[in-house]
């Protein structure tokens, strides 16, 4: 069977939706340069991108790996296309080319910094997880960080997307080059803000009179992004390739509701992104806190406990009504009251919808891949609620039990002797092999892993409370729900 490609894509024109641009004697060229070619990029960023393209413009992306060739293998031989499922009541299907090339920078560094130093180039955007920004607890650039230090040494190729982009940048910077506008599109808080005082940080350690250019003309946006992207499986390829009539390495599944929220202080020459569905909003941070609190939130609870009572998907726990029951009074009690919405939000409605999307069957979403990297998550999605239900004399001890969970799920990690995915795996399961999985022993020990918890907080002792109260509860919760549902199933205790 013949393979999805620019020689192939004709033959689909008129079944499905396909990117015209690319069937045009005068294609697009390259604007836009992107970190982190994963999934989600490719089902969200990607596709708004081959959405305004159909409005024209020479924005078609460089899609960048930093290590992994995976990506590349399977889409280069087929010119950057993939299917693109849309999964709802019913499947639908496009293919989507914004993509014209995938560069591996550990490979292929000098292509790639040729891309982002091209005065052609004029957006980066970024999907390279939580922990690929290198920042400390306090959200600022982590100088200690040793691969930080490796890339300012200069002794070799920058191995950190900063440190990428900062070299980058300082070329630029020579060649008397506009910089480019880079936009996060992670969840982190606040998360434009902190990158553009991340790569200014890291230009002032070799070079203040670049910290200073980048100060005054660096544009980073602060951003939301919204939709569930689980990973694709042998399922969809078969699907895709009945639908197609040809096959795709690598195709992309994703529920229908896609969100885009962007800061809006984009130059005048941009991507029809508008046209294509993106929101611009004068503060996003209202948008981005009722999203990693509405539905982040309950996500990683869900995982985490999930996991612990014995649950693959997300779909799975969702069935499980006394768990749901719980997470909604998470939401109701704690998570609302604690943050001010956006007028345009009804935050009743709009956290119906994310449980609704949650029971969409489907989509498979593994409750173990949304579980990966809780370190970097953690202190995103609950600690900022706790802190602000703390201030406000709110209660806390349902969000307190989605770090007990987190605990937990740790500790069944190592019991198992399953991989631990977290940038502070070697220090989380250093404390794992303390547990006695008594309260007041183990819950002080995960506190005191300062990378996640600041004094501010592991100090508290209202909090110290609640979180040993939540451990115990969840513990037990785990134990009996299992029985419960599996009596033949002597312990889901840790």
């Amino acid at each position: 069977m013949e393979h999805l490609s620019n020689s192939t894509l004709a033959s689909l024109n008129g079944k499905l939706p396909v990117p015209a641009y690319r069937l045009a004697e005068v294609k697009p060229q390259i604007g836009i340069v992107h970190l982190g070619p994963g999934a989600f990029f490719r089902g969200h960023q990607a596709f708004y991108t081959d959405q305004a393209l159909q409005y024209g413009g020479d924005w078609a992306i460089s899609a960048v790996s930093m290590r992994s060739a995976d990506v590349s293998q399977a889409l280069m031989p087929q010119d950057g296309l993939y299917t693109l499922a849309v999964l709802d009541s019913q499947t639908s299907y496009q293919i989507i080319g914004s993509v014209q090339e995938i560069l591996i920078a550990s490979e292929q560094y000098a292509a790639v910094f040729a891309r982002l130093t091209a005065s052609s180039t004029r957006y980066v955007t970024m999907t390279i997880t939580e922990k690929g920004y290198c920042l400390n607890a306090a959200g600022e650039l982590d100088l200690n960080h040793p691969q930080i230090q490796q890339d300012l040494s200069g002794n070799s190729q920058a191995v950190t997307a900063i440190g990428l982009l900062a070299s980058a940048l300082a070329a630029r910077y020579q060649a008397n080059v506009a910089p480019f506008c880079v936009i996060s599109c992670d969840n982190l808080t606040d998360n434009g803000h902190k990158l553009r005082r991340a790569l200014i940080s890291y230009a002032a350690q070799n070079d203040p009179a670049l910290a200073n250019w980048l100060e005054q003309q660096l544009i980073s946006p602060c951003t939301m992004v919204d939709s569930i992207t689980p990973a694709t499986d042998d399922a969809l390829r078969t699907n895709v390739t009945a639908e197609i009539d040809l096959t795709d390495n690598w195709p992309i599944k994703r529920e229908a509701f896609v969100q885009w929220v962007i800061e809006d202080i984009l130059p005048s020459e941009r991507p029809a992104w508008q046209q294509a569905g993106v929101i611009y909003a004068a503060d996003v941070s209202a948008f981005e806190k009722a999203k990693l609190r509405l539905l982040n939130a309950p996500h990683s609870t869900l995982a985490y406990t999930g996991y612990l009572l014995g649950y693959e998907t997300v779909f799975d726990a969702m069935q499980d009504e006394q768990l749901v029951a719980q997470i909604q009074q998470m939401v109701s009690a704690e998570i609302i009251p604690s943050f001010i919405a956006p007028a345009e939000l009804d935050v009743q409605q709009y956290s119906a919808e994310i449980f609704a999307r949650f029971r969409n069957p489907a989509i498979r979403h593994l409750l173990a891949q949304i579980a990966w990297d809780g370190s970097q998550k953690i202190p995103m999605r609950i600690l900022p609620a706790i802190k602000d239900n703390l201030t406000a004399g709110r209660s806390i001890e349902r969000l307190c039990s989605c770090l007990a969970a987190w605990f937990l799920f740790i500790r069944r990690r190592a019991s198992e002797g399953e991989k631990l995915i977290d940038p502070l795996a070697e220090t989380l399961l250093a404390v794992t092999a303390q547990c006695t999985g008594k309260a007041s022993h183990d819950v002080p020990l995960f506190l005191a892993v300062d990378a996640v918890f600041p004094a501010e907080l592991s100090l508290n002792s209202e909090f110290l409370a609640a979180v040993m109260a939540a451990y115990q509860h969840v513990s037990v919760f785990v134990a009996q729900h299992t029985i419960s549902q599996n009596p033949a199933k002597k312990s889901g205790a840790i």
